[in-house]
């Protein structure tokens, strides 16, 4: 009987921190298989850019007119379109 409640608490921690959490790692380990040349996107340091070229491990990245940095894939965090204002109709 005392095994129950620590089942119910292993339980809780499963379903309220550990799935989301493998389940996003799941999203960007998917983003990052289909970044290509041309996506805009943005850095785990907040930077934005394009994608200009691209390894298993490096991005490069123009941030600005002839200006290219590299960057880890793994520190690509998302698209820059999620960044966008969305638009309310008015």
């Amino acid at each position: 009987m005392q095994f129950v409640p620590f089942a119910v608490i292993i339980g809780v921690f499963y379903f309220f921190l550990i799935r989301p959490q493998a389940k996003k790692q799941k999203e960007v380990q998917s983003f990052l298989s289909a970044l290509k040349v041309g996506d805009q996107v943005v850095t785990q340091s907040g930077i934005l850019g394009r994608v200009t070229a691209l390894t298993d491990q490096i991005a490069t990245l123009e941030v600005a007119n002839n200006t290219q940095i590299k960057f880890l894939r793994a520190q690509v965090l998302m698209p820059q379109t999620t960044l966008q204002p969305k638009k309310d109709g008015k």
